[in-house]
């Protein structure tokens, strides 16, 4: 990711078209971040090419709008080779696939605006759990667009504001993904113990 980031400030002019391949790549699992790729592009606007402002905010909202529509059919066409490994068949069985199917029914457009703020692959995880799930590419599509048009704006907005301050920047960046991600990881292991402590109660003899 650094030897990317690199070469994307060097060559500042055409770093646009370096930040959407990178983003659409992320969206089959390679390891680039759209946080970084995002922030990476809004300084740039903000510092080295000003006059390409709406090209790189361009390049980050259809690559991220792509990226997910590719890691959705990762899941739809791959999931049964997913599912062979042991640790995705405990996590994305078929009843839980069920489950994510009537809550994106449920709270469709919600599932991917939340989603698109978790980083660490996270949102990934929700595209393909997506396109497992069976969910309609039609709907899938329509409520990301504007979860993807709302996030990318408001995070490019945000880093091209304070752009200039980018050092400072990339370091709460880098702290604010891990606060994210612990509080998101704790969530989920509360729950899963909830459930667990649950069901242990529900299936231990009743005594008097």
């Amino acid at each position: 990711m650094e030897h990317l980031t690199g070469l994307i400030t060097q060559h500042a002019h055409n770093a646009h078209w370096y930040i959407f391949i990178a983003i659409v790549l992320a969206g089959f699992n390679i390891p680039f971040s759209a946080d970084i790729l995002i922030l990476l592009a809004a300084v740039i606007a903000a510092t080295l090419v000003p006059e390409n402002l709406w090209l790189l905010f361009g390049s980050i909202l259809l690559g991220c709008y792509i990226s997910a529509m590719c890691a959705y059919w990762m899941g739809r066409l791959l999931g049964t080779t997913f599912s062979r490994s042991k640790l995705l068949a405990r996590l994305i069985n078929p009843q839980r696939l069920t489950k994510i199917k009537k809550f994106y029914d449920k709270y469709g457009l919600w599932t991917l605006v939340l989603g698109r703020f978790i980083p660490f692959g996270v949102r990934n995880c929700i595209f393909m759990s997506s396109g497992m799930s069976r969910l309609h590419f039609g709907k899938f599509i329509l409520m990301d667009a504007l979860a993807c048009t709302l996030w990318c704006s408001l995070a490019f907005y945000l880093f091209f504001s304070i752009g200039k301050n980018y050092e400072t920047l990339w370091y709460y960046l880098k702290a604010f993904n891990l606060v994210i991600f612990v509080a998101f990881s704790v969530t989920v292991i509360g729950l899963i113990w909830y459930k667990h402590r649950k069901k242990n109660q529900t299936s231990s003899p009743q005594t008097d």
